[in-house]
Formats: structure tokens, sequence, C-alpha cells
């Protein structure tokens, strides 16, 4: 039986932790925060209960082939529902349309909310990222990844010509859609792997494509049961979880990873080390000297995904007939992607954000009839006091806050006399609470042609040393992080 310790216990972590138990490894995982989940965490408050990560599940039977692979199978130990809205949409000129959670209906929502020929517009872009999918969720989704992936695509050029990894989202998805709203319902899908649709691969073609083709779902008492159903998981299979374990350093002997010693003094040893953390961190301050000096000159290549700023609302008397999900368009999108990655000008706040909002119908998260656990959230440059936005100077929080609900009146959404207690979330303190350089979501963005293949890889160049989670391959988001778990359990293998 071999030893294997998992440097944190987010959903990657813990996924990972889950199979490699389950395949025989004696594992242990290392939380330095006092509960598990990651960016998939939660905050309770006079008994409203919000998520403050994921608020949505789609590709759900990921995480179904999980627990099937590991034990029971999902529906024995968590039940998930699927969206008949999957999300409202609220465009500048203030039409509205409810994106239905059955994919064969999208068109025809579309085509009575925005005009005559729209649904089939979509409909067409959608049938090309259908193939897209097809040709690239298997050997860049479900496996790790690297150049001669591309060489093997670039063996029949219909594939190269469908996929067009030289083009943009937006630049594809303009050959397709006439409707300036239209175009923004696509941008919106850049930002799911916290990216910039002007820049982002055509390939993200796949996130509208998955989201429609497979449901969003919701998980009754909110997505960090997730974490907790994980983390029975790995109790019935005999792991082990330590929270509040910082981990200072991952040991290297010999050119191998070997164990990881704690920010205490403890070492504890291992065949192989999992690393659930950032892999900013992770190369910058884990494995320091030569160890990680080949995985910081990869992430010098690439460029950060952007941040997030959340309010957690709880709310006496809601609106009602609210859908789980709202979407309030920014009235200039390229202004707010330009202030949030720092375009023509330093990072800054968005003046007039895209603001999302998760209205959960769930009498779980709320401590009577009539109360609502509002998440609130906008696109937002990571925390960066040396060179950007420093989230942590006196008063920016909350005059954002306030700005952000502004915005929201302005949209048709005024809830500022029904809040009764609101918490804020910034990017800086999600950098504190998940150890996640300024904040940053996705770790990387997706920004370039080329983005995908700078993404840290699972298999480190350490030998024994692996990446899990959201800043390495294959990426940021539930499903993905998920899929990122699997692909470590079998670069690992059964235990000997």
């Amino acid at each position: 039986m071999s030893r294997v310790v998992v440097v944190g216990a987010g959903v990657g972590g813990l996924a990972a932790a889950v199979r490699l138990a389950a395949a025989g490894h004696d594992v242990t995982v290392l939380e330095q925060a006092s509960v598990v989940g990651g960016k998939l965490g939660t905050h309770a408050h006079d008994g409203y209960l919000f998520d403050t990560g994921p608020s949505l599940l789609t590709l759900p039977h990921v995480l179904e082939e999980l627990f099937a692979a590991t034990g029971a199978p999902l529906e024995e130990v968590l039940p998930i529902r699927r969206l008949d809205v999957a999300c409202r949409y609220r465009f500048p000129d203030g039409v509205e349309v409810d994106l239905p959670g059955d994919a064969a209906a999208v068109p025809a929502a579309l085509e009575a909310a925005l005009g005559p020929g729209r649904g089939d517009q979509w409909a067409a872009l959608v049938a090309r990222a259908a193939r897209i999918w097809d040709l690239t969720h298997g050997p860049f989704l479900e496996s790790p990844v690297g150049p001669a992936d591309l060489l093997r695509l670039a063996t029949d050029p219909r594939d190269v010509a469908t996929v067009a990894p030289w083009r943009s989202l937006r630049g594809v998805g303009s050959t397709y859609l006439t409707d300036p709203r239209l175009r923004l319902l696509l941008d919106r899908y850049a930002t799911y792997t916290g990216s910039d649709p002007r820049r982002a691969p055509a390939a993200l073609l796949t996130v509208p494509y998955a989201e429609q083709a497979f449901g969003s779902w919701y998980v009754p008492g909110g997505l960090g049961r997730i974490a907790v159903a994980l983390t029975d998981r790995l109790d019935e299979l005999g792991g082990r979880l330590r929270t509040g374990a910082r981990v200072a350093e991952v040991l290297v002997a010999g050119g191998r990873a070997c164990g990881v010693r704690l920010a205490g003094g403890e070492v504890l040893d291992a065949d192989v080390v999992v690393a659930n953390a950032d892999a900013t961190r992770l190369y910058g301050d884990l494995l320091p000297g030569r160890a990680g000096r080949a995985g910081r000159r990869r992430l010098r290549r690439t460029r950060p995904s952007l941040a997030g700023f959340a309010l957690l609302l709880a709310l006496d008397d809601p609106p009602p007939d609210q859908p789980h999900h709202r979407v309030l368009f920014a009235e200039d999108y390229d202004a707010e992607f330009d202030a949030v990655f720092g375009r023509r000008g330093p990072a800054r706040p968005a003046h007039r954000p895209t603001v999302y909002v998760s209205v959960p119908d769930d009498p779980a998260v709320v401590p009577h009839p009539g109360a609502g656990a509002w998440f609130v959230l906008v696109n937002a440059p990571r925390h960066d006091p040396a060179g950007g936005v420093d989230w942590d100077r006196p008063g920016l929080r909350e005059e954002h806050a306030d700005h952000v609900l502004e915005v929201m009146a302005d949209r048709g959404l005024d809830v500022r006399d029904r809040v009764t207690h609101r918490t804020v979330v910034t990017p800086a303190d999600l950098e504190r609470r998940t150890l996640t350089d300024g904040g940053s979501i996705y770790g990387t963005s997706s920004n370039g042609a080329r983005a995908a293949f700078l993404r840290p890889g699972n298999r480190s160049p350490v030998p024994g040393l692996f990446l899990v989670g959201g800043s390495s391959h294959p990426g940021g988001g539930l499903p993905l992080v998920v899929m990122s778990a699997r692909i470590v359990a079998d670069l690992v293998g059964p235990a000997r």
C-alpha cells in the first residue's frame, strides 16, 4: 500500500483522494482551513445558508461516475435537481429571456424574446459547438494534455477548421449571430473560465453546449453538500482528513517528491503527493529552488483569470417569481473586460458590471418562509496591492457593494430596502481563505490560442508530484476539477 498525501481539501483534492483511496492507497488529506470545500465555500448567518462559490452544477454525469466508481451511487447520498429555467437574462435594452433548461426548447425561447431568426442562429452555433465537443472532450478534457494532442487534431484539416484554434470565441460567434444580444449571451460563457471573450479560444463554444445539452442542476441544501458527501466517502474508504494543517513545503529527495512539511515543522512522508493548492503557490512557495523552476517558468507565460466580488444578501420578503439564476448584462461589456483585465489603463472595478444573481428556491437555506438567501457576483480584477487594485483599501468593499446594489436597481432588481444583512466577499478575502493568488477564481485564464497548453499539467516536472484542481488541467469549475481528479488517479494508478 503506497502512502499518498493530498494538499488541499477543495473538490478536486477530495475527489482525487476518494479515487486513490478506492484504488487501495493510504490517503491523508491536509487542509489549511478549518473547513473543507475550497472555493466551493458556504457561509451561514442566523439561519441563512449561502453558497459562496459555484451555485450551479453542470455535467452531472461526471459527479455520478465518481460516486459510482468509489461506492454507493450519487442518488443514494446526494439528491440533485434539474432546473426548468437555466437562467433569466436581461439585456441592456431591457428585454428579458428565460433560457430553458431543456436544450430543445432554447431556440424557440430566443425566437420569442428576441425576434425571428434568432433561434435558428443560436441553433446553428450550438451545432458547431457540438462538433467541437465531440472532437475535444475526450483528448482535451478527460486526458492529460500536451502539444502532441494538438498534432493529433491536426491530422484532419476538417477537424482543425471546426475547432478553429486561431479564432476567438467572439470571432466565431460573430459569423453566426447578427443580434448583439445573442453575442452578449455567448460572451458570457468566456467568464465561466475567467476569460475575455475577445481573446478566449473558439473551443470555449463547448461551454454553452455542455450547459444546454446536459442541463443546469442544483443540490437541495446548497452545493456545499458536495464537499460534505466527498468527505464522508473518503472516511468510508479509510482515508484521513486533517483540517488546520497548513503545508509549508513539498519535500523532494533524489529528484522525487517524498512528502510534505507542515507549518509547525511536522513531516509526513509519502510515496505520492497530490497538490490541490493553487499552482502559483505550489511552484512559488511550496516547491522552492530548482524543483519548482520549470513550473514557475511556465506560469510566467500565462495570464491570471479574473476574480469575483460577491454579496451574500439576507432578504426579508424578496421579490416574488424569481428564477434560480439571473444575469443583468452590462451596457458596455467591452468596457467591463477592459477594466477587470487592466486593458487601456490599470485594472479597476468595472463601473457598470454585469451582475449575476443566484436565488435558490430552497427552504433549507433560509430560516423561515418569506426570506431569501441571495448570492450576487460581479467580475472583478484580482487583488494586487502592488500593481492593481488593493481590495483591502479602507472603504472600497462597502463602496463597491453599495454600487453593485445601485446597478441592480437601475436594471429593475431593487432589493436595497429588503436587505436585513449582507456579507461582502472580495478577491482579497478569497485569496486569504483559499490561498489562491490574487483571488483569481480559475487560476490562469483561457486568453489566447495556446492557453490550454500553458495551463499547469496534472503531472508536475517533479516525479511523484501531481496537480489537481481548478488551476491545473483541464481548468476551473466543478465538473472540470472532478475530471482533473480522475486524470490524476489514472496517472498514479492503483496501489501495488
